[in-house]
């Protein structure tokens, strides 16, 4: 079993001893009655394949054990609704993009940053396929490139300053067309599969969650020493099929942070935002069996080497890694973390109403 294997089967056997811990912490701690407050979550996912509120199940059941509230999540089809529903009221806290911060910041306070395993930084990278003629970026004029929702920092905004830093006439996309190649929005997970997919597409940008474990390992060696330093994506990196073509990595980006709506003022707010703030890494990890259950996984996979798996159960694991949260903590944050967000739509020459 490879260094990256292991580092898989070893996180599941973590993340299925400490579920069950944590759940069990929480037995016996139900919260909420015929009386209790509901609080509106919204939520966007980031990968179309995911449902996001399976995913955020651990940390809602615990604010929902620990406070008198009852969790109600909206889920929204891309990072804009998500800031328009903010802005409409209709939320009273939301996972969005860091471009949010920069979007609405008369709509909405920063509650803090999210971490996944430590790292307050994440990446985004532009990718192709092995048997392109595409070396460098600078060969994608005149080409078809798939990137994710257009007010996605790591996912068009990130790409579209490195391909304009590459000498490509982006147009002042996403705003407005590009100049010299075609550009196609969908989410990450979209992206990504209209590179494997579409023949005309021979680039994508996303977040390097997303394409990141398509990528051989080496390649991050040499092009990057931030994202091998960094990266909480690098150790999982070649891990999955089929293997992509690393093109470029951008500078480390600000993770994403959860927001509540500026002009709610409550007592419980206050109570909601402590208990998030001061979660231990236990609160946002499923019960393995629980998880797999909902998805309708058989368990025991979780305990296979990944050389012992048939095809099918490779597709059974990754959906159910798909589905773990993927942050396992929250770090107290302001507007001010976010100010490389706006320098980036300074870069860009955008302004933040530009990408809403």
């Amino acid at each position: 079993m490879s260094d990256t294997d292991r580092w898989a089967a070893d996180r599941r056997t973590v993340l299925k001893s400490a579920g069950a811990v944590g759940m069990a912490g929480l037995a016996g701690c139900t919260g909420g009655s015929d009386d209790s407050n509901t609080i509106s979550w919204v939520m966007n996912p980031a990968e179309e394949s995911v449902d996001i509120e399976t995913q955020y199940q651990p940390l809602f059941e615990y604010l929902e054990s620990e406070a008198d509230v009852e969790i109600e999540g909206i889920q929204t089809s891309d990072y804009s609704s998500t800031v328009l529903e903010m802005q409409r009221g209709s939320g009273d806290f939301a996972d969005t993009s860091p471009g949010a911060v920069a979007q609405v910041p008369d709509d909405i306070d920063v509650v803090g940053m999210r971490l996944a395993f430590g790292a307050e930084q994440y990446f985004s990278l532009i990718t192709t396929t092995p048997d392109s003629d595409v070396e460098e970026l600078a060969d994608l004029e005149g080409e078809e490139i798939a990137t994710a929702a257009s007010t996605s920092v790591s996912g068009t905004l990130v790409p579209m300053l490195m391909l304009e830093q590459a000498g490509l006439d982006t147009g002042g996309a996403p705003d407005g067309n590009p100049v010299d190649f075609d550009l196609g929005t969908h989410d990450h997970d979209g992206a990504r599969e209209q590179l494997i997919n579409n023949p005309d597409v021979v680039a994508a940008g996303t977040g390097a969650f997303s394409t990141g474990p398509h990528v051989p390992q080496e390649q991050f060696d040499e092009m990057s020493e931030d994202y091998v330093d960094i990266s909480v994506e690098y150790d999982d990196a070649g891990s999955r099929e089929p293997e992509l073509q690393l093109l470029a990595v951008s500078d480390p980006i600000p993770r994403a942070p959860i927001v509540a709506r500026a002009d709610w003022d409550d007592p419980i707010r206050e109570e909601l935002e402590e208990l998030m703030l001061e979660a231990d890494e236990e609160v946002f990890r499923h019960d393995p069996d629980e998880l797999a259950d909902q998805l309708g996984i058989d368990p025991e996979i979780l305990d296979k080497d990944e050389d012992e798996l048939t095809e099918e159960e490779e597709d059974d694991l990754q959906q159910f890694e798909d589905h773990e949260l993927w942050f396992d903590g929250i770090e107290p944050a302001t507007e001010d973390d976010y100010e490389p967000i706006v320098d980036l739509l300074d870069e860009l020459g955008l302004s933040p109403e530009d990408v809403e």
